[in-house]
């Protein structure tokens, strides 16, 4: 995420060096760097100037490259980090609304860049609570983008999500077992309304996945979609009163956290004090103490367990492969036009210390053959690195 501008660019430079137009191209950038703030810590530069790099391809990308899915707005990240249902809802949408002010504040309309605003949320345990929450965050987008900030398209109202079975909550006691856990998430999220949907492997706690345990979470969608009946309809589980009343309660409990981070001032504030990381923290706390209480039980983990139980075969990765892409490298750093590339990494300089839009020269880096690591270290040169510290 936080060199998804410059890896947009070599994309882009690609497309042009194939002669595909970009108007054609199809596709989403992740490119959302307030949740690495929040959970993951994938950053590089300091906020502001992450955001001005993340509106930047929103903007550009609005202007040429109009069917592309410039942001995956990712509530993912924050609930692997241990935050609630509520709070992976309400920060994911917080974090969707500050990239829209800050692309209305660049004089975009609302309903050009919108329809191209796309979620990825997580898919754990809890069906009913998820399902809850995937569609208290359609009805929460809807009217902020409706009735906040004017959208008048339909297609800018909708909010269009990709789901990722809980990584967070798979085990390494009786893997087998995760099997089970991700087919019942991957239910709740298709009942929930997921446009798409990843289903994580059963061994990827303890390494990489392996072939085969890849191809037993790809039949855990296939079985789903095709033998279960479970995307027959839109919304099977809607006019429940239970789900009703709990997707009411989460969007009140959002709007609740959407007040706290205006108390503090906005996005920016309420993320350098800390308030989110906290937030999380706290939550991941009291999810813990329940376990360990035995008050939440976790199969295999502290109820269930078998005192035999034998290890799966997990993937072991050749270490060639880092080798082979080192040497290339190396070989397109030797055959470029070391001196282009030197003035091109200037301009990006020059550029980010501009309020222009940095994705034309990025491209042209990309051209030039400039490395992602360089056109980072170029645009830190000018933005500064962030150390992650909360000020307050």
């Amino acid at each position: 995420n936080a060199p998804a501008s410059v890896i947009m660019a070599f994309f882009l430079a690609n497309a042009q060096d194939q002669g595909v137009d970009w108007k054609q191209l199809r596709g989403t950038l992740q490119n959302d760097i307030l949740k690495e703030f929040h959970a993951q810590n994938e950053f590089v530069f300091p906020p502001e100037p992450h955001v001005r790099l993340v509106a930047d391809v929103i903007e550009f990308c609005t202007h040429h490259v109009p069917q592309w899915n410039t942001v995956s707005i990712s509530g993912y990240h924050i609930r692997e980090a241990g935050s609630t249902a509520v709070q992976e809802l309400a920060f994911t949408l917080a974090d969707g609304f500050h990239y829209v002010e800050t692309c209305l504040a660049r004089g975009l309309d609302i309903d050009a860049f919108a329809p191209r605003l796309s979620f990825f949320f997580n898919a754990h345990n809890d069906i009913f609570e998820e399902i809850a929450k995937y569609r208290a965050a359609r009805v929460l987008w809807a009217e902020a983008m409706r009735y906040k900030y004017g959208a008048r398209r339909e297609n800018s109202w909708k909010l269009r999500f990709h789901a990722q079975t809980a990584g967070c909550s798979l085990q390494d006691k009786q893997p087998e077992v995760n099997l089970i856990r991700v087919a019942y998430q991957a239910l709740a999220a298709v009942l929930g309304g997921c446009q798409s949907l990843h289903t994580n492997s059963m061994d990827e706690t303890l390494a990489l996945p392996s072939e085969h345990a890849v191809t037993l979470a790809l039949r855990t969608q296939q079985v789903l979609a095709h033998e279960t009946g479970a995307t027959n309809t839109v919304d099977p589980i809607g006019g429940s009163y239970f789900v009703e009343t709990l997707t009411k309660q989460m969007q009140q409990e959002a709007r609740v956290y959407f007040e706290r981070i205006e108390e503090l001032g906005g996005m920016i504030p309420a993320l350098e004090a800390g308030f989110f990381r906290r937030e999380i923290a706290d939550a991941a706390f009291t999810y813990q103490r329940e376990v360990d209480a035995k008050r939440k039980l976790i199969v295999g983990v502290n109820a269930f367990q078998e005192t035999d139980e034998k290890p799966i075969e997990t993937l072991v990765l050749d270490e060639t492969v880092e080798k082979e892409q080192v040497a290339r490298l190396q070989q397109i750093k030797a055959k470029r036009d070391g001196k282009a590339a030197r003035k091109m990494l200037a301009e990006i300089r020059r550029v980010a210390a501009t309020k222009e839009n940095l994705m034309p020269a990025l491209v042209e880096a990309a051209h030039m053959r400039c490395t992602v690591g360089e056109i980072m270290n170029a645009l830190a040169d000018v933005f500064g690195r962030y150390d992650g510290a909360a000020r307050w």
